[in-house]
């Protein structure tokens, strides 16, 4: 019997680790830093999921393999997206598919921009291709 309720106990850790249940507003940064903060959430086989802080922008790119989906949790940049400049803020969302050109241009608000940024499949930073310096 002892062996059963062990193994139960196992079991329910074993399925709660892969799951993930928490308030994104608190979620903060590591540490302090210059320009770009990525922190990790969640990732299995078919996605990476990031909380990714921008103080002032990011270098243009693009992903030779991925999609990429962000959701603006704080604040406002302009962004160039596949040759058009555009307005982020707060509330949107952006589907990135693979070969798609964008930067970060500017963060124009006075917190640093705040996404969620959901990748698929799986994300190891090995086709993100910078095409540009800022």
């Amino acid at each position: 019997m002892k062996l059963l309720v062990s193994l139960f106990f196992l079991l329910l850790i074993q399925i709660g680790y892969g799951q993930f249940h928490k308030q994104l507003k608190e979620i903060r940064p590591v540490v302090e830093f210059e320009n770009v903060s990525v922190k990790l959430i969640a990732e299995d086989s078919l996605q990476s999921t990031f909380l990714i802080w921008i103080k002032k922008d990011v270098r243009g790119h693009f992903h030779k393999y991925h999609t990429e989906n962000i959701v603006v949790l704080e604040g406002k940049a302009e962004m160039l997206f596949n040759g058009e400049k555009i307005i982020i803020k707060k509330g949107d969302y952006l589907n990135i598919p693979k070969g798609t050109h964008h930067s970060v241009e500017k963060v124009i608000s006075r917190k640093p921009l705040k996404v969620l940024s959901i990748q698929s499949p799986n994300f190891d930073g090995k086709d993100r291709v910078f095409t540009e310096t800022n």
